[in-house]
């Protein structure tokens, strides 16, 4: 459907914008959601549905602390860092857990997904990179590198070309933004070292 090729395009200009720590990246995950939930009621999708709209819901919620915390960085972009070994263990915890709990529901109603347990896996694993890249976390492309190693074959060997062809596309930004943050946020963790260091 144009509303599923429509939408996807836009989730990969939000990641592209991401990479760039643009604040543009929410309103543009925003509408991704918007469109693909269109797309899935079109077609009597509800559990693609139900999964968009709580992607809205994370999309408002980071576009709210990004929109405070734009002047953390001395380029008046959003400051980035790695996450604590605390975070790591709580976003680890919490996205299985959640795979578990949404795989479990996608078993027992088996309408909501053909593929319940990769595409719960692929859900959840969704929801964790936009929850760490909302808190400005270089993590966040190790979640979304994650997500892609499932969507890409499933999508191919489900038949979805497209979709798999905007998996690769993810892939691709993933490492690039992956890269640009974790060079950026080792020269912010280092800075303070070189400022105090002896001429």
């Amino acid at each position: 459907m144009w509303s599923d090729m429509i939408g996807n395009t836009v989730g990969l200009i939000a990641l592209a914008l991401g990479w760039r720590r643009s604040i543009w990246t929410w309103p543009a995950q925003l509408l991704s959601g918007v469109i693909l939930v269109a797309a899935y009621a079109s077609a009597q999708l509800s559990g693609g549905v139900g999964k968009q709209l709580l992607v809205i819901g994370v999309a408002l919620w980071g576009w709210r602390l990004w929109t405070r915390g734009t002047q953390q960085a001395q380029d008046g972009s959003i400051a980035i860092r790695f996450a604590t070994w605390k975070e790591r263990g709580v976003l680890l915890a919490g996205t299985a857990v959640g795979t578990l709990a949404v795989g479990a529901l996608f078993t027992a109603v088996p309408s909501l997904s053909w593929n319940p347990w990769p595409d719960a896996y692929i859900f959840v694993g969704t929801l964790a990179a936009m929850v760490a890249q909302a808190r400005g976390l270089v993590e966040f492309w190790f979640a979304w590198l994650l997500v892609d190693v499932v969507g890409v074959p499933l999508a191919f060997s489900s038949g979805l070309a497209f979709s798999g062809l905007v998996y690769v596309v993810y892939l691709a930004l993933v490492l690039w933004g992956m890269r640009d943050w974790w060079l950026r946020s080792r020269a912010a963790a280092s800075r303070p070292v070189m400022e105090g260091a002896p001429a």
